[in-house]
């Protein structure tokens, strides 16, 4: 036995289950500190962005969007997946702003990277702010973002709607809560290009 901290957890074999458009899932047999293995399901996620678009008033967009896997429609930041070969993601954050908000934004900062649940998948969120908007065209590319909807809300209430379990989306919650955090000048934030250490990989090797 290892002392505890101290061990490597190596994979000693892996098998794929099922690849698809979005995500992937294998099977891990993970070494564990005793010597014996032990058997990890991961689900392989392509990495998204998401947005706290914030306007000269202080107000942030959300996207009231229908999110089947819960059955019902969420309050969310403009978000996306990095799913355009050699697009980086900042890149990818300005694409999805215009896309589901219709807003360009000429100044960008990086505010939290957010792991959505780290015991199964890789899926790791890049939260950004964009300040300095303006409105742009907004191209409608299905049906479901055809069934949108954007409003603004005051900064202060998004934060209020997190804490009152009214914002569930983890990037949402986390990036409402940096933001406001930033602002009253609790937190800095960090570069647009900041090294993301956790961003995923795996299954953008795969399908990209």
């Amino acid at each position: 036995m290892t002392e505890p901290g101290k061990h490597e957890f190596t994979v000693a074999s892996t098998r794929d289950v099922h690849i698809g458009r979005v995500v992937g899932l294998r099977v891990d047999e993970v070494v564990m500190p005793g010597g014996g293995t032990a058997r990890r399901e991961v689900v392989e996620h392509l990495g998204a962005v998401a947005v706290v678009a914030l306007d000269a008033d202080g107000a942030v967009t959300l996207i009231h969007q229908y999110r089947h896997p819960v059955g019902r429609r969420l309050w969310e930041l403009p978000a996306g997946l990095i799913d355009k070969a050699g697009e980086d993601p900042v890149g990818a954050a300005k694409r999805e702003l215009v896309e589901e908000a219709g807003l360009s934004a000429e100044r960008w900062e990086t505010l939290v990277d957010v792991a959505a649940s780290p015991g199964f998948t890789d899926e790791v969120v890049r939260v950004y702010l964009a300040r300095e908007l303006s409105e742009v065209d907004r191209e409608v590319l299905g049906e479901e973002e055809a069934d949108l909807v954007t409003a603004k809300f005051p900064l202060a209430e998004a934060v209020r709607m997190a804490l009152a379990g009214e914002l569930v989306n983890g990037a949402t919650v986390g990036g409402v809560l940096a933001a406001h955090a930033v602002l009253t000048g609790a937190a800095s934030t960090r570069p647009s290009d900041a090294p993301w250490e956790d961003r995923p990989t795996k299954f953008a090797s795969r399908s990209l």
